[in-house]
């Protein structure tokens, strides 16, 4: 059993609570910009969420030029279920050329700097980076009237 892949089982079923949790909105709702998190949809936080996957494990540790994501590429949650598709494609890949080499690091931009950063660093980052988001989304909702179910991490 690989423990990342499986890892990541867990983030998309639990990814899957939340997109299930946005459909119960209006699509105007999902797009809408709410001004107590900085003014940005909660569309917006999901592509943000899947360009954080592109930028960090596709083009800084795969090297792949891959286009912006960007918040009107979907139109609503259906479309954003395409983008997360072709997202977990990419993390599939950047798993199977990482397997058993998390220790090599590599150099990344980070803020006006430059950062030796180990594939691990970098995949656990990207996660951790969707649940930060993920309650802003629920958050969202919230004040937008929406009550969400339980939004544990999903069992296995």
């Amino acid at each position: 059993m690989d423990v990342l892949e499986s890892q990541y089982e867990l983030i998309k079923r639990t990814r899957e609570s939340l997109f299930r949790y946005c459909e119960s909105m209006s699509p105007t709702d999902y797009v809408k910009d709410v001004k107590s998190l900085g003014g940005v949809s909660i569309r917006s936080l999901h592509a943000h969420v899947a360009d954080c996957y592109r930028v960090w494990l596709g083009s800084r540790a795969l090297g792949k030029a891959l286009p912006k994501i960007s918040p009107e590429s979907a139109t609503n949650v259906q479309e954003m279920r395409e983008i997360f598709k072709k997202t977990d494609a990419l993390v599939h890949e950047f798993l199977h050329e990482f397997k058993d080499k998390w220790d090599p690091s590599i150099q990344a931009s980070w803020q006006s700097d430059s950062a030796e950063l180990t594939e691990l660093w970098l995949f656990t980052h990207t996660i951790t980076h969707e649940f930060h988001h993920r309650g802003q989304i629920v958050k969202m909702g919230r004040e937008l009237g929406y009550i969400p179910p339980k939004m544990n991490l999903v069992k296995p």
